[in-house]
Order: C-alpha cells, then sequence, then structure tokens
C-alpha cells in the first residue's frame, strides 16, 4: 500500500511552511544586533573578545526579546563554530552529555569549535549544570547560557565563576521602529513581496507596546499584516491587544511623570488630575499602581511606612476587582501617597551603599557575624576568641548592645525629621551615642 502522505502529489498540495517574521529577521551580523550598544559597541569588551575568538564561557541575562538567543547565534557565525543549543526546560543530563560527545569527535577528528548554547539555564537543577563543569575547564565546548534570571542568584556559583555575564538591555522604542521599518521593506527576510506599507504612528504604538521585546513586536507587526496592505494604528492596537494611548504632545512618559511629580511634591488636586487623564486615555491601571508602589517607599519610605502598604493594598484590589471599580483604589492611594509626610533616607542611604560596594573592594563579613559552620571552616587565625563571640542584642537591657556590624564603621543612613521617622531619628542618636560611649 502506497504512503499517501508522502507521495509526489501530496508533497505538491501541502503547503509551503515559512518560519515567523521574529525568526526571519533574526541578526546575522554584530551590526545588525539591536540596542545592546554598552556591550556591544566598537571597543567593547564583549565585541573585542568575540572579534578576536578570545572567550571561554558566557552567560547574558536579560529580558525576553532582548535577542540572547540570536547574539549566541551571531557569535557561533563569526567565530565559524558550530551550534548546538540545548533548553532547561526540555533537556536532561542524557542530552547534555551527547552534545558534548558530539562536541569532543568534531574536536578531535575536525578540529572544529562547539558553542553549547543553553537557553533557561536557571531551569537546570544543581546536578545538570554541574555535569557542565569538567568539560568548560577542558574546553571541549565553549558554553553561552541565556536567562531571564539573575544569574548570580539563579545560577550555580561554580558556573557563573567560569563565565563572563553581561545584562542586556530591553530594546528602545526607536530601535524597534527602525527594526520594523526594515522588515516591511526586506524582500529576502522579510515583508518586502508583499508591498506593505504602515501609519508612522502605528509602527510606533507597537514599539512602545512591545516593552523592549523584539520579538513581540515582529510577531505582532506580521499579524496587522492579515488584510489590507496598509496598517493603521487600529490594526496596530487590534494586534497588539492594547489600545493606543493618546497623550498629545506631552506623551506617556511626561504624563507619569507629571503624576509621580504630584505626590512628591504634595498636591493631591494635581496627582488626582494626572490619573483622571491616564485613565481617560485607556493607560494600563497596573502601570500606573505599580509606580505608586514605586513611590510609596521612594519618595514617602520611613515618614510613613504605611503608604507602602496602602500602595500594595491598592494594587491588589485593582487586580481583584478589575476596571472600572479599580479607579477608587488608585485614588485612595495617589490621595493618601500625595498626602502623607515625605523622606527619602532609606533610597538615599542605599544609593550610597551601592556606590561603595561597586566602587571599593568589597568587605567580609567579621568574624562573630559568620554563622557557626563558617566560623569552623574559616581560618581565625590571630583572632581572639572575645572577636569570634557574638552578642545576641535580647540579652540586653532594652534590646541593645554596641556591636560592630561594618568592618569599618561605615554610615549610611542619616533619619529625617518627617512624620515617624522623626521618632526613629531618636533611637538611632539614642543608639549611636551609647556605642560612641562605649
Amino acid at each position: 500500500m502506497s504512503d499517501l502522505f508522502n507521495s509526489p502529489q501530496a508533497k505538491a498540495d501541502k503547503p509551503e511552511v515559512r518560519e515567523p517574521l521574529a525568526a526571519r529577521m533574526r541578526p546575522r551580523t554584530l551590526d545588525e544586533v539591536l540596542g545592546q550598544d554598552h556591550i556591544l559597541a566598537e571597543g567593547k569588551l564583549l565585541r573585542r573578545a568575540i572579534e578576536s575568538d578570545r572567550f571561554a564561557s558566557l552567560i547574558f541575562y536579560g529580558p525576553p526579546g532582548t535577542g540572547k538567543t540570536s547574539l549566541a547565534n551571531v557569535i557561533a557565525k563569526t567565530t565559524g563554530s558550530r551550534f548546538e543549543a540545548l533548553n532547561g526546560v526540555e533537556s536532561n543530563v542524557a542530552e547534555i552529555r551527547a552534545k558534548i560527545d558530539q562536541a569532543k569527535i568534531h574536536r578531535d577528528l575536525r578540529g572544529e569549535t562547539t558553542i553549547l548554547f543553553i537557553d533557561e539555564i536557571h531551569r537546570f537543577n544543581k546536578a545538570q549544570q554541574d555535569v557542565l563543569l569538567p568539560h568548560l575547564e577542558r574546553g571541549t565546548v565553549r558554553f553561552i547560557g541565556a536567562t531571564t534570571h539573575n544569574p548570580y542568584y539563579y545560577v550555580n556559583s561554580p558556573l557563573v565563576s567560569r563565565s563572563q555575564i553581561f545584562q542586556l538591555e530591553p530594546v528602545s522604542t526607536a530601535n524597534i521602529v527602525s527594526l520594523l521599518k526594515r522588515a516591511l521593506i526586506d524582500v529576502e527576510r522579510g515583508l518586502g513581496t508583499q508591498n506593505m506599507t504602515a501609519d508612522p504612528d502605528a509602527l510606533e504604538h507597537l514599539a512602545k507596546l512591545s516593552d523592549g521585546d523584539v520579538r513581540k513586536a515582529l510577531t505582532a507587526l506580521e499579524l496587522a499584516t492579515c488584510g489590507d496592505p496598509h496598517i493603521t494604528l487600529a490594526d496596530a492596537e487590534e494586534s497588539i491587544q492594547r489600545k493606543a494611548v493618546h497623550y498629545g504632545d506631552d506623551g506617556h512618559y511626561d504624563t507619569i511623570s507629571a503624576f509621580i511629580k504630584s505626590i512628591r511634591g504634595s498636591d493631591p488636586d494635581a496627582a488626582l488630575y494626572w490619573l483622571a487623564k491616564m485613565l481617560h486615555a485607556g493607560e494600563d491601571p497596573r502601570f500606573i499602581s505599580r509606580r505608586l508602589v514605586i513611590a510609596a517607599s521612594e519618595d514617602i519610605g520611613l515618614a510613613d511606612s504605611g503608604a507602602l502598604r496602602v500602595a500594595l493594598d491598592a494594587h491588589h484590589a485593582l487586580e481583584f476587582v478589575g476596571m472600572p471599580e479599580g479607579r477608587i483604589p488608585l485614588a485612595h492611594a495617589t490621595v493618601y501617597l500625595a498626602t502623607s509626610p515625605k523622606s527619602n533616607t532609606a533610597y538615599a542611604a542605599l544609593g550610597a551603599a551601592i556606590h561603595d560596594v561597586e566602587s571599593g573592594r568589597t568587605l567580609a563579613v567579621p568574624p562573630h557575624l559568620r554563622t557557626p559552620t563558617s566560623k569552623k571552616l574559616t581560618s581565625t587565625t590571630g583572632v581572639s576568641e572575645e572577636a569570634m563571640k557574638y552578642l545576641y542584642s535580647h540579652d540586653y537591657e532594652g534590646a541593645y548592645i554596641p556591636q560592630a556590624y561594618l568592618p569599618e564603621g561605615r554610615t549610611y543612613y542619616q533619619p529625617g525629621t518627617q512624620g515617624m521617622e522623626s521618632r526613629i531619628k531618636e533611637r538611632l542618636e539614642h543608639w549611636r551615642k551609647i556605642r560612641a560611649d562605649s
């Protein structure tokens, strides 16, 4: 009996399956990679390492659609390497070993280098990640990992220590618009054979609403081409399922900026007006609620810690009841934050601490603050028994005992005098005086 599905006639009748536009428009060279000039511009370390073919293992970290997989492919092409890919969700140890065995064969028989790319590397468990380590040490494969999660927390330390980590940023609206225009006229890989055109505001809308995700923007553009050869703003809105926010000349970001600055400036009337304007224009209310949560800590902070609770409650209430009723808790939180006492001292203190961490050496944890296990494993030669002793605060009057918690006694937090922070200031000054006198 003949195979009906594999007959010449069946093959002729079968429609040609073409790759999605987002796949066809993947960059082929380093110059085509969008939005990552901070690591790929001429003279940058990563670009020099790729062009000179002098790198070992890399981990790319960033949001979806920023080009992590595409960059790995470009690196393989630029360096003339074989490209093998696995996915942290689907792959297992057997597949990892099989790829490594293939890499050995190609290295030994043909002198070829293999790049082993693992997407979503954070999904691999410790055992799976550990399988890679000896082969990275021997140079059997060059490893490139990609993750949307901070690798310093979600990837095993031994793998991180053997890799150079580069963070990819969301692609700018201007860069995405440029790519969408190129996709419309590109005959080889894009939509050039379809003679498509688009209104500028339609492309701008797709680029903005993609939130820096190139894949999302190209997918929406391809969907918008189903029908009329000219893409309008209405087509773009329908393809990306988000209504365009019409703010006139002041723009999306200017309006949210005015909203937050009105809250910071303690003007509830202005804040409510900008809130009303955003809601009327069809702004995503979750975007507004997230900004309220940020403002509660950044601008009110310790002057009224209840502001953060109110902002979070408003966000959850919005998710629970939806719109249009969700605008009521948004107004509640807006007025509460605008009329609260203001303090940015905690935010400023963190900024100062981050500056010290980034610009100076990382301080070691003092012996008396380490875990018991760490104390046993760490050499304590020359450290007195008294210096190793941790003083448990609750054993002392007022639950306070002077003790060094930073090796160099640095001071970052300077309390203000607004709202509840005035009481924090009194307590802290009292404790600091006891420490100075001890």
